[in-house]
């Protein structure tokens, strides 16, 4: 595990962008607000956690296969 430092920053976003999608999520699961909207707010933050989990798990993929600079592949 020789890239772990190159892998600490794309965690660290992570696991904060998760950490505030769940806030969202809480606020959405609060009373008062209407079921619909409920229902609408939790599925789309649902996706944005699952999608936020396997972008970093892809960037994590990335940089222990050597492939640390993106740009250069366009």
């Amino acid at each position: 595990m020789k890239h772990w430092k190159k892998m600490i920053a794309p965690i660290v976003i992570g696991i904060i962008a998760v950490l505030f999608l769940l806030v969202y999520l809480w606020i959405f699961n609060t009373p008062g607000v209407p079921g619909i909207v409920k229902v609408v707010g939790i599925v789309f933050i649902l996706g944005l956690i699952g999608t936020m989990i396997y972008v970093t798990y892809e960037r994590i993929h990335e940089i222990r296969s050597g492939e640390e600079d993106d740009l250069s592949k366009y």
